[in-house]
């Protein structure tokens, strides 16, 4: 068994073990031959070693750990009795009589090792790791560098209580010169938790003075591992008034966010005094006076954006007409409550959302109230079968007329225009105005079936029929949707070129990949479950396929991505994912992960604001009276809708972040400079900005700064900061900030400012330098 492991392993700092052979029923091994001595009793001889050499020897026996790690193989015995030291002063690790393969050990409960070099998790029996091993070299270093044992007893059960309740004296304190970099890894490797050590062996070679393999890579022309970018030499360390002045200034954020929603959302100008419950309540009401009072098998509720007076007041920037909607009509948002005889299906839209199919069931009704409760538009389906009958009843238009708070005397007939959804066998149409604006010209259109009304609809000057609606889309809309789909196109196709190829090399990140393609499959499996309509029938099974399908196929695109891309990142930008790399490892409570996601979080916060501020801008400098109407209605559906909204943007974000990270990379492999790179990345980002969202002098400032913002992050900040930013950043724009903390919307608002809070407050914690084992003795040197 010792020789099958230890020939798995072949690395200079590795005793080699060629064979096991028999010699009158003896069996032997034979190895290679060290002319040399075992560290133990060289230590006994002379105390401890040079600080030069000890550092030397160290990074030795990292290096062949390494490669015992890479092959698979735990060694459990790591200790200097185990390290020989050859005639050249080379370390070599020895003895694999009790190594085995990591995927055949690591599950088993028992007691294998030294005692005096175990880690705690060894000695309880727990099972063992590569942070096992790393512990025992933890043990080993702090013999080579102090020249004394970190733990001594006299029997196991005290050396046991040692291991696993008491820290060992501080290395300084036994070595006044000892190198600060030097105690920290050491302490760091004799974490009582196996998470808070280092990843890799690798790592720990990374923390010594003068260790950084990944420039080491670059410098040969290598494209560094996974492993070598994450235990690169790279600190994100804040000192705690910078970590906490961090995540104070993002609290600043959310209350700025809040106050100027006041001013710039649509939401804190609509009247929404009535909560959902309430509107529906009012729906049914109307429904039954209306004749309709069939107990439906299923229903579906929520808040629909009219974006049609948007549109119309586009091209009026010094409009006071915007001051309309705090009536309630104009309605830019309206409640739709739908009731069906059955259960109501779903239907993919050209969005890739998953909808309420069209109503066409025999029996399905729709009621659109604006948020005071007044009936904006109705349409039913009609039976299938009435008995026939001389002379049908006359509508009662009246009924419909007081629904939606209008008088009928105030109104007079007119010719039909608008033909209803469905089936009629009376069209009837009047024309007046909007009782809340008396110069607004309002037509009331309507169809009837068998005495039954089944469509009203109430007609402004600014609404347009569906199919000849673009939804306020213009000649610059189309230019930048062009350019962004090119742009995605490009990275996509250029990911399938490059995905098989890796994959065939191995150069391809297989662990992060799955890692990256796993997070986003949980987290849109999640998100979309829970913000789906479900029913108790056969349909459910096809909501659940869909689940599962959209989930798999963005999982899959952003693993095939990540195959193929991130090795460009990783041999031309690799600075761009060492925070990113040590998360996929585990490294949760890394100060450079916690200062990207710090960083990440502000950043997100700081676009939004900035796009507020350009909407005060507008406000208060160019008598710009719009405010924005937000593109979902996530945060009106909710806490359940308001979580699911939040899972779903995570999972798309992060794929996002990865895209923007990759394009840069790929820039740089065209312009052949990182800066020019960086140059070209914010000339083609501004660009689009510009033409999505610089509609005024105002948005062209704020336009630049963001993009300045978001090149920063992605050149400079890589790929944690940045999808941290999408994430954010699309959580705080699909939620209504408002001052009015009592209003039944302020839920998610709420929901949304919790959780960046825990981002921030984990950011500042993480980065913060007296979390990082070692750094009080650091900085007292």
């Amino acid at each position: 068994g010792e020789v099958r492991t230890a020939r798995k392993v072949t690395h200079k700092n590795v005793c080699r073990i060629f064979d096991i052979g028999e010699f009158e029923g003896t069996h032997f091994l034979s190895m290679e031959f060290i002319d040399g001595e075992d560290l133990s009793s060289l230590l006994r001889r002379i105390g401890r070693l040079p600080h030069d050499k000890a550092v030397d020897v160290a990074r030795q026996v990292c290096a062949g750990l390494v490669a015992a790690h890479d092959a698979g193989v735990l060694h459990r015995d790591l200790k200097p009795a185990n390290v020989m030291i050859d005639g050249r002063g080379d370390a070599r690790i020895t003895d694999f009589g009790l190594a085995g393969l990591e995927a055949d050990i690591a599950a088993e409960r028992g007691i294998a090792g030294t005692p005096a070099y175990m880690s705690p998790e060894q000695m309880a029996g727990t099972g063992v790791s590569i942070r096992s091993d790393i512990y025992s070299l933890g043990l080993l270093l702090y013999e080579v560098f102090t020249g004394r044992r970190a733990f001594a007893a006299n029997t196991f059960d005290e050396l046991r209580r040692l291991h696993q309740s008491s820290a060992p004296e501080s290395p300084s304190n036994l070595v006044r010169e000892l190198d600060p970099a030097v105690e920290k890894v050491i302490l760091r490797c004799l974490e009582k938790d196996p998470a808070r050590r280092p990843v890799s062996a690798l790592h720990v070679a990374a923390l010594l003075p003068g260790g950084d393999p990944l420039a080491a890579a670059m410098a040969a022309g290598d494209t560094p591992s996974p492993e070598t970018v994450a235990a690169a030499h790279k600190e994100g360390v804040l000192t705690p008034a910078m970590a906490w002045g961090g995540a104070a200034s993002g609290a600043l954020l959310l209350v700025f966010l809040m106050f100027a929603g006041m001013k710039v959302l649509s939401h804190n100008r609509v009247p929404f005094q009535k909560p959902p419950e309430v509107l529906s309540e009012k729906a049914n009401q109307i429904l039954e006076e209306l004749g309709y009072r069939e107990i439906p098998a299923d229903s579906q509720k929520g808040f629909l954006y009219d974006f049609a007076y948007v549109g119309f007041l586009a091209g009026k920037p010094a409009s006071a007409e915007w001051d309309r909607i705090t009536s309630g009509q104009p309605a830019v948002v309206a409640f739709r409550e739908r009731h069906s005889p059955k259960l109501l299906e779903m239907v993919l839209a050209g969005s890739g959302d998953w909808r309420l199919e069209p109503q066409m069931e025999s029996g399905q009704r729709t009621v659109v109230l604006d948020t005071r409760g007044r009936l904006i538009e109705f349409s039913a389906v009609p039976e299938e079968r009435i008995p026939g009958v001389s002379s049908p009843p006359a509508p009662d238009y009246a009924a419909a007329f007081r629904a939606a708070g209008l008088d009928p005397a105030n109104f007079k007939e007119a010719v039909p225009e608008w033909a209803p959804p469905h089936g009629s066998d009376t069209r009837s149409a009047w024309v007046g105005v909007l009782p809340d604006h008396p110069d607004v010209p309002l037509r009331v259109e309507t169809a009837a079936h068998a005495g039954k009304i089944v469509f009203f609809r109430l007609i402004f000057p600014w609404t347009k029929p569906d199919a000849g609606s673009t939804g306020g889309v213009t000649a610059r809309d189309w230019v930048a949707s062009t350019i962004l789909m090119l742009l995605v196109l490009a990275v996509l196709f250029t990911a399938v070129f490059l995905a098989a190829r890796n994959i065939r090399s191995g150069s391809g990140d297989r662990k992060g990949a799955f890692k990256t393609g796993l997070a986003v499959f949980l987290l849109l499996l999640a998100g979309i479950f829970l913000g789906m309509h479900h029913v108790a029938g056969y349909s459910e099974v096809d909501r659940l396929f869909h689940v599962l399908r959209e989930s798999s196929y963005r999982a899959l695109t952003i693993w095939v991505t990540y195959l193929a891309l991130e090795p460009i990142v990783r041999r031309n930008m690799p600075d761009l994912i060492v925070s990113w790399n040590r998360l996929l490892a585990g490294e949760w409570r890394d100060s450079l992960v916690g200062r990207d996601v710090l960083l990440g979080s502000l950043a997100g916060l700081a676009h939004a604001s900035l796009i507020w501020l350009g909407g005060l801008a507008n406000q208060l400098v160019y008598g710009w009276k719009g405010v924005s109407v937000m593109s979902s209605n996530e945060s009106l559906g909710g806490t359940r809708a308001v979580i699911a909204s939040m899972l779903t943007r995570a999972g798309y974000g992060i794929g996002q972040g990865l895209l923007f990270v990759c394009f840069l990379a790929i820039l740089s492999l065209v312009l052949r400079r990182r800066s020019y790179a960086a140059a070209g990345f914010f000339v083609i980002f501004s660009l689009i900005e510009m033409l999505f969202f610089a509609r005024s002098p105002a948005y062209v400032v704020v336009t630049l700064m963001v993009s300045v913002l978001f090149c920063f992050l992605v050149s400079r900040a890589g790929l944690l900061a940045t999808l941290l930013q999408q994430v954010v950043f699309s959580w705080v724009v699909n939620t209504v900030f408002t001052t009015k903390l009592s209003a039944w919307y302020a839920n998610g608002m709420y929901v949304v400012t919790f959780l960046i809070l825990s981002l921030l407050a984990y950011g500042a914690y993480s980065a913060m330098e007296k979390h990082v084992p070692g750094a009080k003795q650091r900085s007292a040197a």
